[in-house]
């Protein structure tokens, strides 16, 4: 998961928000003691905790604090509640996600909210009670707000600085550890993301856990339960998402005529104007001039004038959770390729996508492991040893899984054994350059494919930039990007390796202008297409910045952030292929990431040939999906305007089709809370 992804999912599900007081309390008669202990788990493995100590004053302070591949938040949170539960002063002090320092303030007086932290500042006068939601606070606020929702007349509260938010008990459950039961109960959140945000709950209403799927928060000693917790949570969510595939999947009972479209050749990278085609049996059954196809006598016919019919989008590089489906589809994108996730997860997803059991694109997955370490990834597939990642290759190949990724503490003496092996079960390899090797190395070891534009950077500095598990692969390309040579023997050359051995470049460069050009307070350029259509939480998401800056180098970053884009450009007339990912916020960021190719340098229609057939063809389903033939599978999306020769019309979708099934954006946005 990328930095900004990992950012935003804490936005976006509400994870991290005012403490207030989280103390444990096993049953009625038991003393509320006044400290309390959290495990936080990433995909599984301990990476933190949460500690809570009641103070004799009355106020609460809170340390939260996990560590993600030498990432990670670290925050102290002092806090006052008044007797509603609602905060009326609050200090959080320690540094964010990217180690950028956090120092936010809330304070509640006369009746007037002051707030301030490093994307905002703000006042308002109160003429009823509202609930603050910080930008750097710790797990314990979504026990503290659903306290006072609860508490509230109406189970729902205004918040600040904008939004609202209702509270409503779904569900419960006893778990148990040894001889000791507790009950917990479910509460949904509205209002803090896309989809209301869970969180567990003893029966006094303190915190007991929290699962977002990436990210997991449990009382000490209770670790062992979290795995039915993410269960209760996931049927009731899934109820959820197939209500609404059985509301807004639109299956014809008759043919589907597009007539007047300007269709998209992919093959020839052109557009063609005045085109009839034809959807039957979940399949393209013609593709002709207007007036020379015939239209069935029962077809409904979608008058396509002044819009382009394109195939469905891909995104080469997701980690996909269950709501991603609906903002892909919406976006246009009707493939999606995973690029790390949890076995079991990533396959039931991609199951009930396939079953139309919730709306969402086609999924290929792709077989994630790490090295063991301080900085491994999140995942529970690390290997050691060359027999390690044999017997890892050979799980995924019996799961079906058509390749494998490769993370940054993978040992190098374990990469041309782990290639070979994947190839001869006919697997592709890709992933990033694992530390104390080159990407040079990779590529004349095997590699298919190399995940991010940056990895490509750290290629030419491998005396000064050795280790790369560390946010160093961010900052000493930001620091150094920018004087790089791309015209030296050296780039050059490895250019030619790259083009000679046909190497797949994933750039995600769209991460990277949020990681080197966001600053606090202020959006990245493409951050500020979309942030007024999102809901308000998800929106504040954007103003937290990017990677810490140094004191004078504002300017050198945004000139590495042209430097990456340059490589991409330069890539590309090298005849290196390139597929499209984002690796962060579905759907919107794909069309992000095509706008970004073609600031590089490269024509719109070649961009949209990417982002279709050529992703196709490199995932090895170009006999299916990718242009718009008869014969082949019906994924297509229909488009205000002519992306061919303003890429950003690519936003503009009116209409998704997969597999023949019709989905309206219109439709879909609203079900999460985007603005159509």
């Amino acid at each position: 998961m990328s930095a900004r992804k990992a950012v935003l999912t804490v936005a976006l599900l509400g994870v991290l928000a005012l403490p207030q007081i989280a103390v444990s309390q096993e049953s009625a008669d038991s003393p509320v003691p006044a400290t309390a202990r959290y495990a936080v788990l990433l995909m599984g493995n301990l990476a933190g905790t949460q500690t809570t100590q009641k103070q004799a004053t009355g106020e609460v302070r809170v340390l939260f604090e996990y560590t993600d591949r030498g990432r990670g938040p670290k925050v102290e949170t002092l806090v006052t509640v008044d007797g509603h539960g609602l905060p009326t002063r609050l200090e959080n002090r320690g540094n964010d996600y990217l180690k950028a320092p956090v120092e936010e303030t809330l304070t509640l007086e006369g009746g007037k909210a002051t707030w301030k932290n490093q994307g905002e500042s703000g006042s308002r006068e109160l003429t009823a009670p509202a609930f603050y939601v910080g930008m750097n606070d710790p797990p314990e606020i979504l026990a503290v707000l659903a306290r006072a929702l609860l508490s509230s007349s109406e189970k729902r509260l205004a918040l600040l600085p904008e939004g609202e938010a209702s509270v409503e008990k779904v569900g419960e459950l006893k778990v148990s550890k040894g001889d000791r039961m507790l009950t917990v109960d479910q509460y949904s959140i509205t209002g803090l993301g896309f989809t209301p945000t869970s969180v567990w709950l003893d029966r006094e209403l303190e915190l007991f856990a929290i699962d977002t799927g990436w990210l997991g928060v449990i009382r000490e000693g209770w670790e062992s339960t979290l795995e039915s917790i993410s269960a209760a949570q996931k049927k009731r969510e899934s109820r959820l998402y197939a209500d609404w595939a059985r509301r807004y999947a639109h299956l014809p009972a008759v043919p589907v005529a597009f007539t007047g479209a300007r269709v998209f050749n992919s093959k020839k990278a052109k557009a063609m104007d005045g085109m009839t085609v034809i959807v039957e049996g979940g399949r393209i059954s013609a593709v002709g001039r207007d007036g020379d196809v015939e239209i069935p006598a029962d077809a409904q016919v979608i008058d396509a004038a002044g819009k382009t019919l394109l195939p469905g989008l891909w995104d080469m590089h997701t980690h996909v959770s269950e709501v991603d489906g609906l903002l892909n589809i919406a976006a246009g994108v009707t493939s999606v390729r995973d690029l790390a996730n949890d076995i079991d997860v990533v396959l039931e997803i991609r199951r009930q996508w396939d079953a139309g059991e919730a709306i969402g694109p086609r999924l290929l997955v792709t077989g994630f492991m790490d090295g063991p370490g301080p900085y491994a990834g999140p995942t529970k597939v690390l290997v050691s040893t060359i027999e390690d990642g044999q017997a890892a290759i050979d799980r995924y190949h019996q799961l079906g899984y058509p390749q494998i990724k490769i993370y940054s503490s993978v040992k190098p003496e374990l990469i041309p054994g782990l290639v070979d092996y994947a190839h001869e079960k006919g697997m592709r390899v890709s992933g990033h350059i694992p530390a104390f090797m080159t990407a040079r190395m990779a590529v004349e070891q095997g590699y298919d494919e190399i995940q991010h534009i940056n990895m490509l950077f750290l290629n030419f500095w491998p005396e000064d930039v050795p280790d790369t598990r560390t946010p160093a692969r961010f900052t000493e390309v930001a620091q150094r990007g920018a004087a790089l040579d791309f015209d030296s023997p050296e780039v050059q050359a490895f250019f030619r390796l790259l083009a000679e051995k046909g190497v797949v470049v994933d750039p995600t460069v769209a991460i990277f202008e949020g990681m080197f050009t966001g600053r606090p307070g202020e959006m990245d350029a493409g951050a500020k297409k979309i942030a007024h259509r999102l809901p308000p939480q998800v929106r504040r998401g954007f103003l937290t910045g990017g990677l810490p800056v140094p004191e004078g180098m504002d300017q050198l970053y945004r000139n590495s952030y042209r430097s990456m884009l340059e490589m991409v450009r330069r890539v590309y007339e090298a005849g290196i292929p390139i597929v499209a990912g984002t690796d962060a916020l579905a759907g919107f960021t794909l069309h992000r990431e095509l706008e970004l190719y073609v600031e590089a340098g490269i024509p719109a229609a070649e961009v949209l040939r990417i982002a279709t057939l050529q992703a196709a063809t490199i995932a090895n389903r170009a006999d299916q999906l990718g242009s718009i033939e008869p014969g082949k599978l019906a994924d297509l999306i229909l488009v205000d305007g002519d992306p061919t020769t303003e890429i950003s019309d690519i936003r503009n979708v009116a209409l998704t089709v997969k597999g023949g099934v019709l989905y309206k954006p219109e439709e879909l946005y609203p079900l999460v809370g985007v603005e159509p």
